[in-house]
């Protein structure tokens, strides 16, 4: 039978399946696919890895990760595929894991060796208690010390005592306040403590011109660095404080005019100056320079005009006369606006930190209390066992009033009690002098009582008002300095302490505790 060919434009197209069978493969386009395939299972794995290791990270095989991760040599397939080397990570409830043993990072060889320490060197000879002990170990060495310095303390200091937990937690307490405290470290610093006070002794603070006489007056600048000192020379100086040098900054001579007493206004602008036998006084101007004698004030009828105070609210000056009279007068005008009078004659007056209150110590013994406002007494009250009132000081806290006798003792009242008690007793009784007080001052915290008699040399105390004891190390000395003492002051923060004594010096003295001037 005869076939009749068609055309190859008109022959029918095969079935798909024959069709892909039949079709013949390019040169090299199995190879391309094997690799396509390839890089898809290869870029798939990749994936399965990066999901695996954020698993373990997020729930908690870090460790196995990071130990993995250190086998630098293993390849990164082979570190997270799970082996039998996996399945011994888990322990069993009764296997404890063996931790390895921290060793020190440094070991100093010196400190395990019985070294001797040669006693006979100058320094150690107060240590030696024979003739055989010319060397010692460094153990007893240092308990040789440990002892000598409680006999010279009379114990062991209260800090020294507890075991070294206690002293980790003190320690930790100390961070705490730290990190609570803000602003000013002087101000808010740690509470002083008792028992020895932590002092430096300076540079005379009127070094760069002593005075030809005694001095009688000594006072730290309200605002500024700077010291005030004042005495029978006629002179009235001015010291910039540094504790080293002490340059002068200015000093001013009055002629035929032995200063008594001299004071800071409130402000800090001028100095009030009096002498023993004058009616007339000084005002000394720093910012202008100008010294203005003052030969009368209207409404005083004194013969002289010698103690005062200056008042707290400023701009004022209270001036004790004589048959117990108190007379205020302003600086503006030069009168008295106001008179007051207690039993006696007056002995000493304080402030109140606020300036509303005046206590006046009479010559008596009794303590009078005066409203500046109504200019009226609102209490009396008797100084303990005291015959002859000569001094009076009232804190700035607030809290104290100190009161000083011509036997020496000085009672340590409560402020409060004082207001509102006719019979206070005192907190304190502080008998360490044994003539009569003629000084005292409070530091600006309140922590802080000096205490002073000018009719004996060295008769000066600091009494830690906390506690009410006294400071044990002052005045401590080798060389005598401080002398019979007329007059005390400290710096307005308490970083220095200061006196002005018979010799024409004032001593100055860093008290470590405080950190500012």
């Amino acid at each position: 039978m005869d076939v009749m060919k068609l055309p190859a434009e008109d022959r029918p197209d095969p079935p798909a399946q024959s069709r892909r069978r039949a079709a013949p493969l390019e040169p090299g386009g199995e190879q391309r696919k094997r690799q396509k395939n390839a890089c898809l299972v290869a870029a798939l794995a990749e994936e399965q890895r990066s999901v695996k290791m954020l698993e373990e990270l997020v729930f908690g095989a870090e460790e196995q990760l990071l130990g993995r991760l250190g086998q630098e040599e293993e390849p990164q397939s082979e570190m997270l595929v799970g082996g039998p080397e996996d399945e011994d990570l888990g322990q069993s409830e009764g296997e404890t894991q063996q931790q390895p043993i921290r060793k020190a990072v440094w070991v100093d060889e010196d400190d395990e060796l019985e070294e001797e320490v040669n006693m006979m060197h100058r320094y150690r000879r107060d240590l030696v208690r024979g003739g055989a002990e010319s060397a010692m170990t460094k153990q007893k060495l240092q308990q040789r010390i440990r002892e000598q310095f409680e006999k010279s303390m009379g114990g062991a200091p209260s800090w020294a005592d507890g075991a070294v937990n206690k002293i980790e937690e003190d320690e930790e307490e100390d961070e705490d306040d730290l990190l609570r405290r803000t602003g000013d470290l002087v101000a808010s610093s740690d509470r002083l403590p008792s028992g020895a006070l932590r002092m430096k002794k300076c540079l005379h603070a009127n070094a760069a011109r002593p005075s030809d006489d005694g001095l009688t007056t000594v006072q730290f600048h309200p605002s500024a660095q700077v010291v005030m000192t004042a005495g029978l020379d006629q002179s009235v100086s001015l010291f910039q404080v540094d504790g080293k040098t002490n340059p002068k900054i200015q000093s001013i001579h009055l002629e035929s005019f032995p200063v008594h007493q001299a004071r800071f206004s409130r402000d800090g602008e001028m100095v009030i100056a009096t002498s023993l036998k004058n009616k007339m006084f000084y005002l000394y101007d720093m910012m202008e320079g100008r010294v203005t004698p003052v030969h009368a004030i209207r409404g005083l009828n004194e013969a002289r005009v010698k103690e005062f105070s200056v008042c707290p609210e400023g701009g004022a000056l209270l001036l004790s006369g004589t048959n117990g009279y108190l007379h205020l007068l302003t600086l503006k005008t030069k009168e008295v606006i106001s008179s007051m009078k207690i039993n006696g004659d007056v002995g000493a007056v304080a402030f109140s930190r606020d300036g509303g209150k005046i206590f006046a110590l009479s010559d008596e013994g009794e303590v009078y209390v005066w409203d500046m406002r109504s200019r009226r007494c609102v209490n009396t009250f008797p100084d303990d066992g005291c015959v002859r009132g000569t001094a009076i000081a009232a804190s700035l806290s607030g809290q104290h009033l100190a009161c000083g006798s011509q036997s020496g003792v000085v009672n340590i009242y409560s402020q409060e009690a004082c207001l509102n008690s006719a019979n206070p007793k005192p907190l304190k009784s502080v008998m360490n002098l044994r003539t009569s007080v003629t000084s005292l001052t409070f530091n600006p915290s309140s922590e802080i009582l000096a205490v002073a008699s000018r009719v004996e040399d060295e008769a000066v105390r600091l009494v830690h008002v906390p506690s009410l004891t006294v400071f044990p190390n002052f005045p401590v000395t080798k060389k005598k300095i401080v002398y019979r003492t007329s007059c005390m002051d400290f710096s307005p923060h308490g970083g220095f302490f200061s006196l002005a004594n018979n010799k024409g010096h004032a001593p100055l003295f860093r008290l470590l505790h405080f950190r500012d001037f």
